[in-house]
């Protein structure tokens, strides 16, 4: 294929995988009020463990500051369940974009390949949601008994979304190792050479991605990370044999 074709094959998935998303956010706009008291439990668990007298006067709903924010806030919602229920199609448009460049042993790996990223990524998203009133306890409890929480819808939704986004994408690691295998630009052995580095890179990088850079959080992603690292040198192994 030559480059414009390349560029065409880009813009048609591109294309058909915003469609995906459109239609899922469609079917977010309904969920909508489901998803919203899914995503404020964390908050509402951590403010039953707060002294009456510092709760705030709303219970464990949340603020809005501008005229803007209802609508901003539930857009925000809505197109993040779309984009999580688009996401084996997706998948699927980037693995036939890059199918052209695979063998044919490597192309029948396509339904497994979307399948372990789904699966990865709602593991990751669950495990963040159980890790979640650890970290509000942390943060929201860091200055003291002397101080209150007072949050914003907007800010705490994107908090709230920005740390399942996080831990989704972090649980993809195993299967871009194991991609990266296939593809020959790493090996087993080097996997394994780089141990002790791969620690290292993992334990900054849940430090840096994770955005409440709480302890609970950071070892929370760091853990399976690590068990990943460990088990996509097998799975490679076992590829190759």
């Amino acid at each position: 294929m030559s480059l414009v074709d390349h560029l065409q094959e880009l813009r048609d998935r591109l294309v058909r995988s915003v469609g995906a998303v459109a239609l899922g956010s469609v079917v977010g706009w309904f969920l909508y009020e489901g998803v919203l008291d899914l995503l404020l439990r964390p908050y509402c668990a951590y403010l039953a463990t707060v002294p009456e007298r510092l709760r705030p006067p709303q219970g464990c709903g949340l603020y809005f500051m501008s005229a803007l924010d209802p609508m901003l806030i539930k857009l925000k919602v809505v197109i993040a369940v779309g984009l999580f229920i688009a996401l084996p199609v997706v998948l699927w448009q980037a693995w036939r974009f890059v199918v052209p460049g695979l063998t044919r042993r490597e192309r029948v790996l396509a339904i497994p390949f979307v399948a372990s990223s789904v699966c990865l990524f709602a593991l990751g998203a669950i495990v963040a949601y159980v890790t979640l009133p650890k970290g509000l306890s942390f943060l929201l409890g860091f200055a003291g008994p002397q101080f209150a929480p007072l949050l914003t819808g907007d800010r705490f939704l994107s908090f709230v979304l920005l740390v399942a986004l996080a831990f989704g994408l972090a649980f993809e690691f195993p299967v871009v190792l194991v991609f990266l295998q296939l593809l020959g630009f790493v090996t087993t052995g080097q996997l394994r050479e780089w141990r002790r580095g791969a620690i290292l890179f993992v334990a900054v990088f849940s430090a840096v991605i994770t955005p409440s850079s709480d302890p609970y959080t950071m070892l929370a992603m760091m853990v399976p990370m690590v068990i990943f690292y460990e088990a996509a040198i097998i799975i490679g192994r076992l590829l190759r044999r």
